[in-house]
């Protein structure tokens, strides 16, 4: 049964998105990106909120965290590496490919049992070297398999369906929904179809930040710390070689970060301070910049995150701009425990 103590459901509105970050060539601002973003510090109160952190949102696959402990709370076994891998927007490496395989063959399948859809894998290079072999699309390269052959594991072990796992009906997703809606502290506001072919809750981008908060403060010996050390611990295995989000939780003691598609970003450390973005066009180039800065907003040392500033802006080969977040999101910063 759901909680009474739950907030309502975000409402379902056209986000009134605000400028998060200034495109700039030569010194004008060439275009401007809007967007939300929310910085809770260690108490949960909200420390700086720009746009619209309250409407209906979809996570994408920044929910994922939130999907994992659903499972492991409900006797997914995994941990380590193959739990980051749960939590997966994979570049579709061979270390990917076959942790997914081990998941599988964990529970007794193959990759035919997987419901996700046939894809290429995601990460460029990767990507032009498998159609390069001459090969297709597949459930296996497809950047979200890992969650799907975790999702079929659980199944497999609590005696559920698997033909239909991703129905919003069948045991697993609702008892994922209930924890999205516990940590979020909130009502879904909509369920829809991710594009790996998994359900897609809608909550708000505070509610998002919420959701990591509780999971990067979990305390020993729990669920919500198994999913944050797998996270931590092997952050490549969650998104691969060379990828902005494990880059930044390496180069940020105990963050734990996951990124979605369309421009959704969420990051908490281990004390509780959390942010989350919303990119609203959904243009990747500006989602780890606005990220950045919102962390060193949260007091993170800007030391930690040089490097994050996103791709100069290039003239005649040289560069001549960049991607430049809003004055908001300048120091002062707030304390690291509140």
């Amino acid at each position: 049964m759901r909680s009474s103590l739950l907030a309502d459901a975000p409402a379902m509105r056209e986000p009134q998105h605000a400028p998060v970050a200034h495109v700039t060539r030569g010194g004008v601002i060439e275009g401007v990106h809007y967007g939300s973003v929310v910085v809770l510090g260690g108490d949960g109160d909200v420390r700086l909120s720009i746009g619209d952190i309250e409407a209906a949102c979809y996570p994408r696959s920044a929910l994922k965290p939130v999907q994992a402990l659903a499972m492991v709370r409900a006797g997914l076994p995994l941990d380590g590496a193959l739990l980051s891998l749960s939590m997966g927007s994979h570049s579709g490496e061979e270390h990917h490919l076959a942790g997914t395989r081990l998941i599988l063959e964990l529970a007794g399948l193959t990759e035919d049992d997987l419901r996700n859809v046939p894809d290429v894998p995601y990460a460029p290079a990767v990507r032009d070297a498998w159609v390069r072999e001459g090969r297709g699309p597949s459930r296996l390269a497809q950047n979200c398999s890992g969650k799907h052959a975790a999702m079929l594991y659980l199944c497999k072990l609590a005696g559920w369906p698997l033909e239909s796992y991703l129905d919003p009906g069948h045991p697993l997703q609702r008892a994922i929904a209930e924890v999205v809606e516990e940590l979020t502290g909130q009502h879904i506001a909509n369920v829809t179809v991710d594009g790996c072919g998994a359900p897609l809750f809608a909550v708000s981008l505070h509610g998002l930040a919420r959701a990591a908060a509780r999971i990067a403060t979990a305390g020993p010996d729990t669920a919500g710390r198994r999913v944050a050390d797998a996270l931590r611990v092997h952050p490549e295995m969650a998104s691969g070689t060379g990828r902005d989000t494990a880059q930044l939780m390496r180069a940020v003691p105990g963050l734990l970060a996951k990124d979605g598609f369309e421009g959704v970003q969420v990051a908490a450390l281990p004390d509780g301070r959390a942010v989350a973005v919303k990119i609203s066009d959904g243009a990747d180039r500006a989602r780890i910049p606005v990220t950045a800065a919102a962390l060193a907003r949260a007091g993170v040392e800007p030391r930690l995150l040089a490097g994050f500033e996103g791709e100069p802006m290039t003239g005649g080969g040289r560069p001549v701009g960049g991607i430049q977040p809003v004055a908001a999101l300048n120091p002062p910063t707030i304390p690291a425990t509140a």
